[in-house]
């Protein structure tokens, strides 16, 4: 059986918790539709200034991580924008998620200005603003857009998962606009906030503010995940 090879794009950091679990849950997801998964980490500083097809030639799936801000944006950004447009399969969990709105706005929005408010807060556009209420560490429930991919991936309208050290989302004010390019919301919490998308015509483009990565903590198989490898497999 030939390994799957996953880029996890982000700066690694053996505190983060997220970073110990997405390992585990590719591992666990791979080996539910019998495949063998090697994850391999890559700075975003890696990614700055290089052409990106090359560094990234090998893998055949893109996980952008959590732990923002990065070493590098625009290193990460590149990554992303490198999977939207070649077709690779990519998921991004919380700071990994925020960054693939950016880059859509930027890149195929042509909102040059698209920031994110925690490192740019006086930036002309902020596309990921500060949340209403901090979700840090806990657990919410949320809806699923009937007819999504993301609901029929979970195979029911409503889900509860866990976030990780989460203060920033999507700013609600350009989502029209996110989503008239295609960039769907496909899920938010019960009070109507954005909280997962997904890219339409894309084979996987999906990111979640929550961090399913966590389910591999208790040893359990995610269901985001597992479409994600098979995503790439297939």
């Amino acid at each position: 059986m030939n390994e799957i090879k996953i880029a996890l794009v982000g700066d690694y950091n053996e505190e983060v918790v997220a970073h110990g679990a997405i390992p585990q849950a590719l591992r666990l997801s791979a080996g539910t539709i019998g495949a063998a998964v090697d994850p391999e980490w890559i700075p975003t500083d890696d990614l700055q200034a290089v052409e990106i097809g090359d560094v990234l030639a090998n893998y055949q799936g893109i996980w952008i991580t959590p732990g923002s801000p990065y070493r590098s944006m625009q290193g990460a950004l590149n990554a992303i924008r490198h999977a939207r447009e070649h077709s690779i399969p990519l998921i991004g969990s919380c700071g990994g998620f925020q960054h693939m709105v950016i880059e859509f706005a930027r890149n195929r929005l042509g909102m040059a200005s698209a920031d994110h408010a925690e490192e740019n807060p006086d930036a002309d556009v902020l596309m990921v603003a500060p949340l209403a209420c901090s979700v840090s560490n806990q657990s919410h429930r949320f809806k699923l857009a009937a007819g999504s991919r993301v609901e029929d991936i979970y195979g029911r309208g409503e889900i509860s998962e866990p976030y990780g050290i989460c203060n920033y989302g999507p700013n609600p004010f350009y989502i029209d606009r996110l989503e008239a390019a295609g960039f769907q919301v496909s899920g938010t919490d019960l009070n109507g906030e954005i909280r997962i998308m997904e890219l339409i015509g894309h084979p996987f483009f999906i990111g979640t503010l929550f961090q399913p990565e966590r389910s591999a903590l208790q040893g359990l198989v995610h269901p985001l995940i597992t479409e994600f490898i098979r995503s790439v497999v297939e």
